[in-house]
């Protein structure tokens, strides 16, 4: 905790003379009794009202000093700090086109996709990692960062239907969603940067061939590594025919060939995952990556915190109002 206007606290050298005027001249205006010989009271016991009266002049200055702390505004201790950790700058590209929903993995690609990919982040805490998502159109879902949980977030919402919806256009623009994430990664400073690649699917879309953009992406330095997801063959496909969900088989036409050029290219490594565990195996095996040293910058909001000073200073002036209007009243 700091103080926000610290020259308030130097109000507290004020009780110093509060003090001395209490102890020295405070007997000069109590009201006495003269006797001839006080000897007979020598031992007489003392009441609990005499043990306690100074009690309201402890409140009084339990008032005054907090008081002094809510002037001079105490703050919650929050503000830039700089670490130094261990990471890598990546960069997911992930393929939504409407494919994606096929049900040979469970409970279909792009779930599967998603879970596997959120265990990854969470799991590389201390990495600058964002996502790109692409069907026939590509844009940023969420830029490069090391807060994972806003990551987890966008991810999570990451849905097939936004080409059925009209907001991009289906297909698989595989050359356009690696530019996308090349572009994020271009101005990094970090010695590894990844691009982690996914898609069912074969270019069809987009301004860029994917090749275009695996060498973008080795001239910046770039490592692609590209999955291919779906089984061989055929795979379950949901259709809504008449309000209820009836299934096709749907074949799978994964550009296998140009993801194994994209990998070569960029000194990456190609993958095929026809099921869930082998994706996971994927991800552990991109996860023994080098890293390397990167600077992260976090900060925090602060808040002020002079309310429980407020109410104890509150609290302490009632108390000695009401003790010296009962218990320790004076009679003239």
């Amino acid at each position: 905790m700091e103080f926000a206007n610290k020259e308030y606290l130097l109000l507290f050298l004020l009780l110093i003379p509060y003090l001395v005027w209490y102890f020295l001249y405070r007997k000069k205006t109590e009201p006495t009794m003269r006797m001839s010989d006080t000897y007979a009271y020598q031992f007489a016991p003392k009441s609990w009202r005499i043990r306690m009266i100074h009690l309201p002049m402890v409140l009084r200055i339990i008032t005054i000093s907090m008081i002094i702390l809510v002037l001079a505004r105490p703050q919650t201790h929050n503000s830039w700090g700089s670490k130094t950790v261990e990471g890598i700058d990546i960069m997911m590209a992930m393929d939504v086109s409407t494919s994606m929903l096929a049900e040979d993995l469970k409970p279909n690609r792009i779930e599967a996709a998603k879970s596997v990919a959120g265990e990854f982040v969470s799991g590389r805490p201390n990495d600058n990692i964002g996502l790109t998502i692409f069907a026939g159109e590509a844009f940023t879902q969420c830029p490069m960062t090391t807060d994972h949980q806003s990551l987890l977030n966008l991810l999570h919402n990451v849905r097939t239907d936004i080409a059925a919806r009209g907001l991009i256009q289906d297909g698989t623009a595989i050359g356009m969603g690696l530019a996308n994430a090349v572009s994020r990664l271009k101005d990094s400073k970090t010695k590894s940067k990844i691009v982690i690649l996914l898609t069912d699917g074969s270019n069809n879309s987009g301004d860029l061939s994917p090749l275009t953009s695996a060498q973008i992406a080795k001239s910046l330095g770039i490592r692609v590594y590209t999955i291919a997801v779906g089984t061989n063959g055929v795979a379950p496909y949901p259709m809504q025919v008449g309000g209820t969900t009836q299934y096709v088989n749907m074949r799978a036409e994964v550009d296998t060939h140009t993801l194994s050029q994209i990998a070569a290219q960029t000194e990456g490594n190609f993958y095929r995952a026809t099921n869930t565990a082998e994706l996971k195996k994927i991800y552990q095996d991109i996860d023994k990556l080098e890293k390397t040293k990167m600077d992260v910058r976090k900060y925090s909001k602060r808040y002020e915190a002079y309310q429980r000073f407020a109410l104890v200073a509150v609290v302490a002036l009632l108390l000695e109002l009401l003790l010296r209007l009962t218990v320790f009243r004076r009679i003239p």
